[in-house]
């Protein structure tokens, strides 16, 4: 609520008479506006609301039409707030927007007067710009989401969330509107008991819903962990490294907090699961930008969509942005539309001037498509290049896939798995291992050794098939990136 009461005084204390709060959250922006009354508005009870079915109670004449309520308003004598709710609806009336001219040149200046424009929608007639005080409000911070929480607990005694996993909540419930968060909580006491993956896996399906209403943003649930990732020891290491910098606790004390990662590379070796993994391990929510999705036209322009995702993501910070492909996502080959050229200038200006708790996590593939501006220090923190692994990084990799498929890896002959998959991806031995497991299934029996054999003398790798394009990349990386392994086939270097 600070953040949101910190704005309003600056509206207030500039005698702006017309002040527009674009939120959904009709009860937050009433809260704040009835807290900040005794001082502005010349009392507590001086918060007056008019609504199209209602009008504005104890003024004279017919107030339910929106401009003779401004009008009846302006000449009228009472002071406080006059807030109109959902006056966006009315803003291609000319005569709305002329009375709510007047009103600003009647009462700029006077104390204990102003305009309220509560909207859920940004409509604002180019005539009216300059006269109109905007606030953008971002949803709750963690202080209101812990207090709505806390209020909804008291109504189911002998229910309680442990301290941890309250901490977990309030993360995971950022970015909801406060009445988002009272339904889902009254959900998860209704069960009757409390159960960790049973409260979080209710908030993420919420969150998965709440996101899809934007359209281009996917929510992708905290469920990788970096034991989930063969080899990669470099990368690890910068990720845990700065686990404890990227929090509020670190902006608030000086620190410089990561901004981004740009992992880049051999297709299926690991970049998108590492771009997963960042969420779990730093305990922060993760979005997917889908730029498909964004260019599609079906969540209306395309600049106006990016820019709704980015303000949605700027809303849940802290968070990890991820956009996959990004060389194809903002198409970094210079071979769009003005468009493209526009939106790519407009995201690398948004790096630049992000709120700190935003992280990005972009993967690339054709790397020699990525222009020199975005590679560069300043933009991400680190560039990393991930290689095909190497002999002990695929030893770790069959291994994790072994026994997330049910099976002990010291069952198999590794030795002979090592040589079956030499050159290959992580990607192409996930789907050797699964290949085999449901071959045995139709036979009724657990897998073995030789039948990820045979799965594998089915697959072409892509080291094969691609043997120059590889290459290429490697002699581009080299110099330009830091190894995200501690060995590769380029030799060892060491992240910073």
């Amino acid at each position: 609520m600070s953040q949101l009461l910190d704005e309003l005084r600056k509206g207030l204390n500039g005698r702006s008479p017309l002040i527009y709060l674009y939120t959904p959250e009709e009860g937050r922006a009433l809260a704040a506006l009835r807290e900040l009354a005794p001082e502005y508005a010349g009392g507590a009870d001086n918060v007056h609301l008019w609504d199209v079915v209602n009008g504005l109670p104890g003024l004279p004449g017919e107030t339910r039409d929106p401009a003779a309520a401004i009008v009846a308003a302006t000449t009228s004598e009472r002071e406080g707030f006059f807030v109109f709710k959902d006056i966006s609806n009315y803003m291609d009336q000319p005569a709305v927007v002329r009375a709510l001219r007047n009103a600003y040149n009647a009462l700029q200046n006077k104390a204990h007067r102003a305009f309220i424009l509560l909207s859920p929608d940004r409509v604002i007639p180019t005539i009216l710009e300059k006269e109109v005080f905007v606030i953008d409000v971002m949803p709750p911070a963690e202080d209101e989401i812990h207090a709505e929480v806390t209020a909804i607990q008291k109504f189911y005694p002998g229910l309680e969330i442990s301290e941890e996993l309250f901490k977990q909540v309030e993360l995971t419930l950022r970015g909801m509107t406060l009445n988002e968060v009272s339904h889902i909580m009254h959900r998860v006491f209704q069960r009757g008991h409390i159960e960790k993956s049973e409260v979080l896996d209710e908030i993420f399906a919420e969150k998965e819903r709440i996101v899809k209403k934007l359209g281009v943003l996917e929510f992708v649930p905290p469920r990788f962990s970096l034991d989930m990732i063969g080899g990669l020891e470099n990368l690890k290491d910068w990720l845990t490294h700065r686990q404890r910098v990227f929090t509020r606790e670190a902006v608030e004390a000086g620190i410089p907090v990561p901004k981004g990662i740009l992992l880049m590379g051999v297709s299926g070796c690991g970049k998108s699961l590492a771009a997963k993994v960042i969420s779990t391990l730093w305990q922060v929510p993760l979005y997917r930008l889908d730029m498909n999705l964004v260019f599609s036209g079906m969540y209306g322009m395309a600049e106006a969509a990016f820019s709704r995702a980015l303000k949605a993501v700027e809303a849940v910070a802290p968070a990890v942005l991820w956009i996959d492909e990004i060389e194809n996502a903002l198409n970094m080959e210079g071979k769009g539309t003005g468009q493209h050229s526009h939106m790519f200038s407009t995201f690398l200006t948004w790096m630049q001037e992000k709120p700190p708790l935003v992280f990005i996590a972009a993967t690339a593939n054709r790397i020699e498509a990525l222009p020199a501006e975005v590679i560069r220090k300043g933009r991400f923190d680190q560039v990393f290049f991930i290689d095909l692994p190497t002999e002990a990084e695929r030893k770790q990799i069959i291994e994790i896939h072994l026994r997330r498929n049910g099976v002990d890896p010291k069952d198999f002959d590794m030795t002979y798995l090592l040589v079956t998959t030499d050159e290959w991806n992580g990607a192409e031995i996930e789907q050797a291992v699964i290949a085999a497991r449901v071959e045995a299934y139709q036979e009724d029996r657990v897998f073995n050794t030789r039948d990820v054999s045979t799965a594998a003398s089915k697959i072409v790798p892509l080291s094969r098939t691609m043997r120059e394009q590889i290459k290429f990349i490697r002699n581009w990386a080299y110099g330009r990136a830091t190894l995200a392994s501690k060995q590769s086939r380029m030799g060892p270097r060491q992240a910073t």
